[in-house]
Protein backbone atom coordinates (compact mmCIF):
# COMPACT_ATOMS: atom_id res chain seq x y z
CA UNK A 1 0.00 0.00 0.00
CA UNK A 2 1.42 3.36 -0.96
CA UNK A 3 2.26 5.53 2.00
CA UNK A 4 0.67 8.56 0.33
CA UNK A 5 -2.79 7.06 0.72
CA UNK A 6 -2.46 5.78 4.26
CA UNK A 7 -5.16 6.46 6.86
CA UNK A 8 -7.61 8.35 4.64
CA UNK A 9 -11.34 7.95 5.25
CA UNK A 10 -14.38 7.84 3.04
CA UNK A 11 -16.89 10.54 3.98
CA UNK A 12 -20.25 10.73 2.28
CA UNK A 13 -20.37 14.53 2.01
CA UNK A 14 -16.78 15.29 1.09
CA UNK A 15 -16.26 18.55 -0.85
CA UNK A 16 -13.23 16.97 -2.51
CA UNK A 17 -14.27 14.15 -4.89
CA UNK A 18 -11.92 11.19 -4.71
CA UNK A 19 -10.09 12.54 -1.65
CA UNK A 20 -11.67 10.26 0.94
CA UNK A 21 -10.40 6.95 -0.46
CA UNK A 22 -10.35 4.40 2.33
CA UNK A 23 -7.13 2.70 3.34
CA UNK A 24 -5.25 1.90 6.50
CA UNK A 25 -1.85 2.66 7.94
CA UNK A 26 -0.35 -0.80 7.93
CA UNK A 27 3.30 0.19 7.81
CA UNK A 28 3.57 0.93 11.54
CA UNK A 29 1.84 -2.34 12.43
CA UNK A 30 4.28 -4.31 10.27
CA UNK A 31 7.36 -2.87 11.91
CA UNK A 32 9.11 -4.90 14.57
CA UNK A 33 7.24 -4.10 17.78
CA UNK A 34 8.29 -5.90 20.99
CA UNK A 35 4.78 -6.81 22.15
CA UNK A 36 3.40 -7.68 18.69
CA UNK A 37 3.84 -10.80 16.55
CA UNK A 38 2.47 -11.98 13.22
CA UNK A 39 -0.52 -13.36 15.15
CA UNK A 40 -1.35 -9.83 16.30
CA UNK A 41 -1.19 -8.59 12.71
CA UNK A 42 -3.42 -11.44 11.49
CA UNK A 43 -5.96 -10.63 14.18
CA UNK A 44 -6.00 -6.99 13.10
CA UNK A 45 -6.44 -7.92 9.46
CA UNK A 46 -9.47 -10.06 10.31
CA UNK A 47 -10.99 -7.24 12.33
CA UNK A 48 -10.25 -4.77 9.54
CA UNK A 49 -12.44 -6.74 7.13
CA UNK A 50 -15.36 -6.66 9.58
CA UNK A 51 -14.94 -2.94 10.16
CA UNK A 52 -14.84 -2.14 6.45
CA UNK A 53 -17.94 -4.20 5.69
CA UNK A 54 -20.17 -3.79 8.72
CA UNK A 55 -19.26 -0.49 10.40
CA UNK A 56 -17.57 2.18 8.25
CA UNK A 57 -20.31 2.42 5.58
CA UNK A 58 -22.89 3.24 8.28
CA UNK A 59 -20.97 5.54 10.63
CA UNK A 60 -22.41 8.80 9.28
CA UNK A 61 -25.95 7.43 9.61
CA UNK A 62 -25.36 6.28 13.18
CA UNK A 63 -23.73 9.58 14.11
CA UNK A 64 -26.83 11.43 12.94
CA UNK A 65 -29.13 8.97 14.74
CA UNK A 66 -27.19 9.31 18.01
CA UNK A 67 -26.77 5.55 18.42
CA UNK A 68 -25.60 2.44 16.61
CA UNK A 69 -27.22 -1.04 16.67
CA UNK A 70 -25.07 -2.50 19.43
CA UNK A 71 -26.71 -5.92 19.52
CA UNK A 72 -26.22 -6.46 15.80
CA UNK A 73 -22.63 -5.21 15.69
CA UNK A 74 -21.63 -6.99 18.88
CA UNK A 75 -23.06 -10.25 17.57
CA UNK A 76 -20.91 -9.96 14.44
CA UNK A 77 -17.84 -9.19 16.55
CA UNK A 78 -18.70 -11.94 19.03
CA UNK A 79 -19.02 -14.60 16.35
CA UNK A 80 -15.56 -13.65 15.12
CA UNK A 81 -14.09 -13.87 18.63
CA UNK A 82 -13.35 -10.17 19.13
CA UNK A 83 -15.33 -9.69 22.36
CA UNK A 84 -13.32 -12.15 24.44
CA UNK A 85 -9.74 -11.76 23.28
CA UNK A 86 -8.09 -12.33 26.67
CA UNK A 87 -11.04 -14.02 28.37
CA UNK A 88 -10.87 -17.69 29.46
CA UNK A 89 -11.42 -20.27 26.73
CA UNK A 90 -13.91 -22.17 28.89
CA UNK A 91 -16.24 -19.15 28.76
CA UNK A 92 -15.94 -18.58 25.03
CA UNK A 93 -12.87 -16.36 25.01
CA UNK A 94 -9.67 -16.80 23.01
CA UNK A 95 -7.43 -17.03 26.07
CA UNK A 96 -4.82 -14.66 24.65
CA UNK A 97 -2.80 -12.15 26.64
CA UNK A 98 -3.73 -8.49 27.00
CA UNK A 99 -1.40 -7.36 24.22
CA UNK A 100 -3.94 -8.74 21.76
CA UNK A 101 -6.62 -6.49 23.27
CA UNK A 102 -4.31 -3.56 22.62
CA UNK A 103 -3.80 -4.60 18.99
CA UNK A 104 -7.57 -4.81 18.55
CA UNK A 105 -8.05 -1.41 20.21
CA UNK A 106 -5.55 0.13 17.79
CA UNK A 107 -7.46 -1.30 14.83
CA UNK A 108 -10.82 -0.14 16.18
CA UNK A 109 -9.34 3.36 16.27
CA UNK A 110 -9.54 3.36 12.47
CA UNK A 111 -13.33 3.59 12.68
CA UNK A 112 -14.02 7.22 11.67
CA UNK A 113 -15.68 8.21 14.94
CA UNK A 114 -14.96 7.81 18.63
CA UNK A 115 -18.31 6.52 19.85
CA UNK A 116 -18.36 3.02 18.37
CA UNK A 117 -14.84 2.03 19.45
CA UNK A 118 -15.64 3.32 22.93
CA UNK A 119 -18.84 1.26 23.12
CA UNK A 120 -16.97 -1.87 22.04
CA UNK A 121 -14.28 -1.14 24.61
CA UNK A 122 -16.89 -1.00 27.37
CA UNK A 123 -18.02 -4.47 26.36
CA UNK A 124 -14.55 -5.97 26.23
CA UNK A 125 -12.26 -4.10 28.61
CA UNK A 126 -14.34 -2.05 31.02
CA UNK A 127 -17.45 -3.94 32.16
CA UNK A 128 -16.09 -7.50 32.04
CA UNK A 129 -12.49 -7.80 33.35
CA UNK A 130 -13.52 -8.10 37.02
CA UNK A 131 -16.23 -10.61 36.20
CA UNK A 132 -13.79 -12.72 34.20
CA UNK A 133 -11.17 -12.60 36.95
CA UNK A 134 -13.18 -12.78 40.16
CA UNK A 135 -16.72 -13.93 39.32
CA UNK A 136 -18.08 -17.33 40.27
CA UNK A 137 -18.40 -20.01 37.61
CA UNK A 138 -22.20 -19.65 37.70
CA UNK A 139 -22.00 -15.88 37.31
CA UNK A 140 -19.54 -16.08 34.45
CA UNK A 141 -21.70 -18.58 32.60
CA UNK A 142 -24.79 -16.42 33.08
CA UNK A 143 -23.26 -13.06 32.13
CA UNK A 144 -19.76 -13.41 30.68
CA UNK A 145 -20.47 -16.18 28.16
CA UNK A 146 -23.31 -14.34 26.37
CA UNK A 147 -21.38 -11.06 26.53
CA UNK A 148 -18.38 -12.62 24.82
CA UNK A 149 -20.71 -14.18 22.24
CA UNK A 150 -22.34 -10.83 21.54
CA UNK A 151 -25.75 -11.98 22.72
CA UNK A 152 -25.74 -9.47 25.57
CA UNK A 153 -24.69 -5.83 25.68
CA UNK A 154 -22.90 -4.78 28.86
CA UNK A 155 -22.43 -1.40 30.52
CA UNK A 156 -20.38 -0.21 33.47
CA UNK A 157 -22.14 1.60 36.31
CA UNK A 158 -19.57 3.59 38.26
CA UNK A 159 -20.06 7.34 37.75
CA UNK A 160 -22.80 9.31 39.45
CA UNK A 161 -23.88 12.94 39.35
CA UNK A 162 -21.75 13.67 42.41
CA UNK A 163 -19.03 11.10 41.82
CA UNK A 164 -17.18 10.89 38.52
CA UNK A 165 -13.44 10.44 38.94
CA UNK A 166 -14.00 10.40 42.72
CA UNK A 167 -15.14 6.78 42.77
CA UNK A 168 -14.95 6.50 46.56
CA UNK A 169 -17.73 9.09 46.83
CA UNK A 170 -20.51 7.08 45.15
CA UNK A 171 -23.85 7.01 46.96
CA UNK A 172 -25.71 4.13 45.30
CA UNK A 173 -26.43 1.50 47.97
CA UNK A 174 -27.07 -2.22 47.88
CA UNK A 175 -28.57 -3.30 51.20
CA UNK A 176 -28.76 -6.98 52.13
CA UNK A 177 -32.28 -8.38 52.48
CA UNK A 178 -32.33 -12.14 52.93
CA UNK A 179 -30.80 -13.70 49.83
CA UNK A 180 -31.06 -10.44 47.88
CA UNK A 181 -29.66 -6.94 47.68
CA UNK A 182 -32.06 -3.99 47.51
CA UNK A 183 -30.48 -1.30 45.35
CA UNK A 184 -31.28 2.40 45.44
CA UNK A 185 -29.49 5.30 43.80
CA UNK A 186 -28.50 6.31 40.30
CA UNK A 187 -25.72 6.27 37.73
CA UNK A 188 -24.70 8.90 35.19
CA UNK A 189 -22.85 8.98 31.84
CA UNK A 190 -23.38 5.25 31.26
CA UNK A 191 -22.06 4.19 27.85
CA UNK A 192 -24.32 1.57 26.22
CA UNK A 193 -26.83 2.35 28.96
CA UNK A 194 -29.85 2.63 26.66
CA UNK A 195 -29.21 -0.76 25.03
CA UNK A 196 -27.52 -2.74 27.80
CA UNK A 197 -28.80 -6.11 29.00
CA UNK A 198 -26.76 -6.00 32.20
CA UNK A 199 -24.60 -3.60 34.18
CA UNK A 200 -21.41 -4.16 36.13
CA UNK A 201 -22.57 -2.02 39.06
CA UNK A 202 -20.43 -0.54 41.81
CA UNK A 203 -22.48 0.08 44.95
CA UNK A 204 -21.98 0.57 48.67
CA UNK A 205 -22.67 -2.68 50.50
CA UNK A 206 -21.37 -1.71 53.94
CA UNK A 207 -20.64 1.17 56.31
CA UNK A 208 -16.91 0.70 56.74
CA UNK A 209 -14.01 2.62 55.20
CA UNK A 210 -14.93 3.94 51.75
CA UNK A 211 -12.33 1.77 50.00
CA UNK A 212 -13.57 -1.42 51.69
CA UNK A 213 -17.33 -0.91 51.70
CA UNK A 214 -18.12 -1.25 48.00
CA UNK A 215 -18.94 -4.23 45.84
CA UNK A 216 -19.37 -5.03 42.16
CA UNK A 217 -22.67 -6.65 41.21
CA UNK A 218 -23.98 -8.06 37.93
CA UNK A 219 -27.27 -6.24 37.52
CA UNK A 220 -29.77 -7.33 34.83
CA UNK A 221 -31.19 -4.17 33.28
CA UNK A 222 -34.76 -5.42 32.87
CA UNK A 223 -35.45 -5.78 36.58
CA UNK A 224 -38.36 -3.84 38.13
CA UNK A 225 -37.28 -0.50 39.57
CA UNK A 226 -34.61 0.27 36.97
CA UNK A 227 -35.38 3.40 34.96
CA UNK A 228 -33.32 4.65 32.05
CA UNK A 229 -34.21 8.28 32.72
CA UNK A 230 -32.79 9.81 29.58
CA UNK A 231 -30.37 9.46 26.74
CA UNK A 232 -27.80 12.20 27.27
CA UNK A 233 -27.20 14.70 24.47
CA UNK A 234 -23.42 14.90 24.25
CA UNK A 235 -20.89 17.19 22.58
CA UNK A 236 -19.22 14.26 20.85
CA UNK A 237 -19.23 10.46 20.73
CA UNK A 238 -22.61 10.90 19.06
CA UNK A 239 -23.01 7.33 17.78
CA UNK A 240 -22.62 5.88 21.28
CA UNK A 241 -25.73 6.08 23.46
CA UNK A 242 -25.08 7.41 26.97
CA UNK A 243 -27.70 7.17 29.71
CA UNK A 244 -28.71 8.45 33.10
CA UNK A 245 -30.15 5.56 35.11
CA UNK A 246 -32.06 5.41 38.41
CA UNK A 247 -32.61 2.49 40.78
CA UNK A 248 -35.59 2.32 43.12
CA UNK A 249 -35.85 -0.72 45.39
CA UNK A 250 -34.28 -2.96 42.77
CA UNK A 251 -34.06 -6.52 44.09
CA UNK A 252 -31.15 -8.60 42.81
CA UNK A 253 -29.89 -11.96 44.14
CA UNK A 254 -26.79 -11.72 46.33
CA UNK A 255 -25.25 -14.51 44.27
CA UNK A 256 -24.81 -11.88 41.52
CA UNK A 257 -21.99 -10.38 43.61
CA UNK A 258 -18.65 -10.40 41.76
CA UNK A 259 -15.95 -11.89 43.99
CA UNK A 260 -15.91 -10.87 47.63
CA UNK A 261 -18.19 -8.32 49.25
CA UNK A 262 -16.35 -5.11 50.07
CA UNK A 263 -13.70 -5.66 47.40
CA UNK A 264 -15.49 -3.72 44.66
CA UNK A 265 -13.32 -0.61 44.87
CA UNK A 266 -10.16 -2.69 44.54
CA UNK A 267 -11.60 -4.70 41.66
CA UNK A 268 -12.61 -1.51 39.89
CA UNK A 269 -9.16 0.03 40.28
CA UNK A 270 -7.72 -3.08 38.61
CA UNK A 271 -10.38 -2.82 35.92
CA UNK A 272 -9.41 0.81 35.33
CA UNK A 273 -5.87 -0.17 34.34
CA UNK A 274 -7.09 -2.19 31.37
CA UNK A 275 -9.61 0.49 30.49
CA UNK A 276 -6.97 3.23 30.44
CA UNK A 277 -4.48 1.23 28.40
CA UNK A 278 -7.22 0.29 25.95
CA UNK A 279 -8.22 3.94 25.62
CA UNK A 280 -4.65 5.01 24.86
CA UNK A 281 -4.34 2.35 22.15
CA UNK A 282 -7.64 3.43 20.60
CA UNK A 283 -6.37 7.03 20.33
CA UNK A 284 -3.30 6.24 18.23
CA UNK A 285 -5.01 5.68 14.88
CA UNK A 286 -7.32 8.72 15.12
CA UNK A 287 -4.32 10.96 15.77
CA UNK A 288 -2.42 9.52 12.83
CA UNK A 289 -5.47 9.67 10.60
CA UNK A 290 -6.09 13.34 11.40
CA UNK A 291 -2.48 14.23 10.63
CA UNK A 292 -2.43 12.30 7.35
CA UNK A 293 -5.68 13.84 6.14
CA UNK A 294 -4.42 17.28 7.13
CA UNK A 295 -1.26 16.69 5.10
CA UNK A 296 -3.32 15.73 2.04
CA UNK A 297 -5.63 18.71 2.44
CA UNK A 298 -2.86 21.21 3.19
CA UNK A 299 -0.86 19.98 0.19
CA UNK A 300 -3.68 20.74 -2.26
CA UNK A 301 -5.13 23.84 -0.56
CA UNK A 302 -3.58 27.02 -1.99
CA UNK A 303 -3.17 30.24 -0.02
CA UNK A 304 -1.34 33.26 -1.48
CA UNK A 305 -0.17 31.22 -4.43
CA UNK A 306 1.33 28.24 -2.57
CA UNK A 307 0.07 25.20 -0.73
CA UNK A 308 -0.69 25.53 2.97
CA UNK A 309 1.68 22.63 3.60
CA UNK A 310 4.55 24.64 2.08
CA UNK A 311 4.53 26.92 5.12
CA UNK A 312 7.21 25.92 7.60
CA UNK A 313 4.85 26.58 10.50
CA UNK A 314 2.52 23.88 9.16
CA UNK A 315 4.91 21.08 8.24
CA UNK A 316 7.06 21.64 11.32
CA UNK A 317 4.01 21.48 13.55
CA UNK A 318 2.82 18.26 11.94
CA UNK A 319 6.29 16.78 12.41
CA UNK A 320 6.23 17.66 16.09
CA UNK A 321 2.82 16.05 16.53
CA UNK A 322 3.85 12.89 14.70
CA UNK A 323 6.89 12.64 16.95
CA UNK A 324 4.78 12.92 20.07
CA UNK A 325 2.43 10.20 18.83
CA UNK A 326 5.35 7.83 18.49
CA UNK A 327 6.49 8.68 22.01
CA UNK A 328 3.03 7.83 23.36
CA UNK A 329 3.06 4.59 21.37
CA UNK A 330 6.40 3.60 22.91
CA UNK A 331 5.15 4.41 26.41
CA UNK A 332 2.00 2.36 25.80
CA UNK A 333 3.92 -0.68 24.57
CA UNK A 334 6.31 -0.50 27.50
CA UNK A 335 3.39 -0.31 29.90
CA UNK A 336 1.53 -3.20 28.25
CA UNK A 337 4.66 -5.36 28.36
CA UNK A 338 4.98 -4.63 32.06
CA UNK A 339 1.30 -5.36 32.65
CA UNK A 340 1.22 -8.75 30.89
CA UNK A 341 4.31 -9.77 32.87
CA UNK A 342 2.26 -9.33 36.03
CA UNK A 343 3.95 -6.15 37.24
CA UNK A 344 2.26 -3.06 38.65
CA UNK A 345 1.66 -0.81 35.64
CA UNK A 346 -0.43 1.81 37.43
CA UNK A 347 2.12 4.61 37.22
CA UNK A 348 2.95 4.08 33.54
CA UNK A 349 -0.71 3.54 32.63
CA UNK A 350 -1.60 6.82 34.30
CA UNK A 351 1.22 8.58 32.46
CA UNK A 352 0.13 7.11 29.14
CA UNK A 353 -3.51 8.05 29.71
CA UNK A 354 -2.55 11.59 30.75
CA UNK A 355 -0.23 12.18 27.82
CA UNK A 356 -2.49 10.58 25.20
CA UNK A 357 -5.56 12.48 26.37
CA UNK A 358 -3.72 15.79 26.16
CA UNK A 359 -1.99 14.96 22.90
CA UNK A 360 -5.13 13.92 21.05
CA UNK A 361 -6.67 17.28 21.95
CA UNK A 362 -3.57 19.07 20.69
CA UNK A 363 -3.49 17.09 17.47
CA UNK A 364 -7.17 17.71 16.73
CA UNK A 365 -6.96 21.42 17.56
CA UNK A 366 -3.75 22.03 15.61
CA UNK A 367 -4.93 20.16 12.53
CA UNK A 368 -8.36 21.77 12.57
CA UNK A 369 -6.65 25.15 12.44
CA UNK A 370 -4.87 24.17 9.23
CA UNK A 371 -8.20 23.25 7.63
CA UNK A 372 -9.45 26.80 8.10
CA UNK A 373 -13.18 27.29 7.60
CA UNK A 374 -13.59 23.74 6.31
CA UNK A 375 -12.46 22.46 9.69
CA UNK A 376 -15.40 24.23 11.30
CA UNK A 377 -17.91 22.13 9.35
CA UNK A 378 -19.27 18.65 9.94
CA UNK A 379 -18.04 17.56 6.52
CA UNK A 380 -14.57 16.45 7.59
CA UNK A 381 -13.15 13.88 9.98
CA UNK A 382 -11.03 16.36 11.92
CA UNK A 383 -14.06 18.24 13.21
CA UNK A 384 -15.76 15.04 14.38
CA UNK A 385 -12.69 13.82 16.20
CA UNK A 386 -12.11 17.30 17.64
CA UNK A 387 -15.42 16.79 19.45
CA UNK A 388 -15.10 13.08 20.19
CA UNK A 389 -11.57 13.04 21.54
CA UNK A 390 -12.19 15.80 24.08
CA UNK A 391 -13.62 13.10 26.31
CA UNK A 392 -10.29 11.32 26.60
CA UNK A 393 -8.99 13.75 29.23
CA UNK A 394 -12.18 13.28 31.26
CA UNK A 395 -13.39 9.68 31.02
CA UNK A 396 -11.71 6.74 32.82
CA UNK A 397 -10.15 9.21 35.24
CA UNK A 398 -9.65 12.89 34.48
CA UNK A 399 -6.19 14.32 33.81
CA UNK A 400 -6.06 15.68 37.32
CA UNK A 401 -6.68 12.20 38.76
CA UNK A 402 -3.91 10.78 36.58
CA UNK A 403 -1.57 13.48 37.89
CA UNK A 404 -2.51 12.62 41.47
CA UNK A 405 -1.79 8.94 40.89
CA UNK A 406 1.59 9.76 39.35
CA UNK A 407 2.41 12.07 42.26
CA UNK A 408 1.47 9.31 44.71
CA UNK A 409 3.94 6.95 43.06
CA UNK A 410 6.57 9.71 43.05
CA UNK A 411 6.00 10.35 46.76
CA UNK A 412 5.13 14.01 46.15
CA UNK A 413 1.39 13.94 46.88
CA UNK A 414 0.63 15.90 50.07
CA UNK A 415 -0.10 13.46 52.85
CA UNK A 416 1.48 10.59 50.94
CA UNK A 417 4.07 8.65 52.91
Amino acid sequence: MASSCSRVFIRSRSPFPGFWSRCYSENAARETIPIYTQEHSSLRESLRKIIEKNIIPFVDKWEEAGAFPAHRIFKILGQAGFLGINKPIEYGGLGLDFSYNIAVAEELGNIPCGGIPMAIGVQTDMATPALARFGSDELRRQFLVPTIAGDMVACLGISEIGAGSDVANIETNAVKNGDDYIINGGKMWITNGCQADWMCLLANTGDGPVHKSKSLICLPMKLPGIQVAKKIDKLGMRSSDTAQIFFEDVRVPRKYLIGEEGMGFTYQMLQFQEERLWAVAAMLAPMQNIIQETIEYARQRKVFGQSVLHNQTVHFRLAELETEIELVRSLLYRCVAQYIQGNDATKLASMAKLKAGRLVRKVADSCLQFWGGMGFTNEVLVSRLYRDMRLMSIGAGADEVMLSIICKYMGTLPGNK
